[in-house]
């Protein structure tokens, strides 16, 4: 299958960014919102419950960047909704946690990053497979948000969220992972640090800006820069490690790998998550030093144990739970930031084929993986 995420530019002031956001995407905007009443009202709690304590952590983002709080305005603007309805839209997971006193995450992400030395012509990749409830996957989009005097971003996200995964045009990519523990807080949200890295140009700088941060609760954040720097950031919301690629590449998924950081461990699908880390750590060592996107995108299509692939269908997923609560791969991303791309599936791997997306262009007809 050829389908492609749509493509938006939106560029201008934080709030002209935010706005135009809003009004291109209204109508997916409002169909979020529609299945976020439904996950919390089944949780037993009112969407303007849920507002409300979004709003709880507003003072936190301003504190942080002003701008970031502009955007969300121009959203909200944009998409004739609420403060609290936009503000939402980028915490739904601190929230749910919040109100609802557990993690509503599901299997979640398997994220890599490959190092020059191991990628085809000396070139460095990093990205991920995404997997979120199957209610996302109809609402992804490809965005460039050029934002005055910001580097330029290209993003995978979902509508109405003003930040997920991604790489800039000085030379950063920033994907990530859920983590689960139980040291969720009032403070700066998950999805922003992608915003807060992004205004950077090396990972170095980056991680510098996401330990600085006053973090409300865990990601597990990895990076490479067009330099061939590298580095897997795992976290609480109080405390921040370091880990450095081995044999040329960095893998993750939803564990902690750190020793220091495994008792805060609280992951229920953690033989899951290990399942899928292995595999795809052990797809890239055994992949020799000349990794092509082509090749990544082979890996990231595995199915090889049904139950714990890498490629996840919703209906692998065979819960008694609602059908827009089935784990899926919303999306998977090989990006390359020192060319400035990436190619995005729009789907599961296994079942879409990539579209390139670059600064320069929305796509290419050599752009098919």
């Amino acid at each position: 299958m050829t389908d492609s995420f749509p493509f938006h530019h939106f560029s201008g002031s934080h709030f002209e960014v935010g706005r135009q956001h809003g009004e291109a995407l209204q109508q997916q905007i409002s169909v979020h919102l529609e299945r976020l009443q439904r996950r919390f009202e089944r949780q037993g709690f009112s969407i303007a419950q849920a507002e409300t304590a979004a709003l709880g952590y507003r003072e936190s983002i301003q504190e942080v960047s002003a701008g970031l709080d502009h955007e969300i305005q121009g959203l909200a603007d944009g998409a004739g909704i609420s403060i609290g309805a936009a503000y939402l839209l980028q915490l739904r997971a601190e929230v749910f946690v919040e109100l609802v006193g557990k993690h509503g995450a599901e299997q979640e992400c398997t994220t890599f990053a490959i190092l020059p030395e191991r990628g085809e012509e000396g070139r460095g990749f990093v990205g991920q497979n995404a997997d979120l409830p199957a209610m996302y996957h109809d609402l992804m989009a490809v965005v460039h948000l050029a934002v005055d005097g910001e580097p330029e971003v290209l993003m995978v996200t979902p509508a109405g969220q003003i930040s997920y995964i991604g790489l800039n045009n000085a030379g950063l990519g920033v994907f990530g992972n859920y983590l689960h523990c139980a040291s969720w807080r009032r403070g700066f949200p998950r999805y922003l640090y992608t915003r807060v890295a992004l205004r950077e140009g090396s990972v170095a700088a980056a991680e510098a800006a996401l330990r600085g941060l006053h973090r409300a609760s865990s990601r597990n954040v990895i990076m490479l820069d067009a330099g061939g720097s590298a580095v897997d950031l795992e976290n609480t919301a109080e405390t921040m490690v370091a880990i450095s690629p081995t044999d040329g590449y960095l893998v993750h998924a939803n564990h902690y790998v750190e020793p220091s950081l495994q008792h805060n461990e609280s992951n229920p699908w953690l033989e899951n998550s290990q399942l899928r880390y292995e595999r795809l750590a052990g797809l890239i060592a055994t992949g020799g030093s000349s990794l092509s996107p082509a090749t990544i995108a082979d890996m990231l299509r595995d199915r090889s144990d049904v139950g714990n692939e890498l490629s996840i269908y919703p209906e692998d997923d065979d819960r008694e739970i609602a059908e827009e609560d089935r784990n899926m791969t919303v999306t998977s991303v090989i990006a390359e930031p020192g060319r400035g791309q990436f190619w995005v599936a729009s789907g599961p791997p296994s079942r879409y084929e990539f579209r390139k997306f670059s600064f320069d262009a929305a796509s290419s007809s050599e752009s098919v993986l």
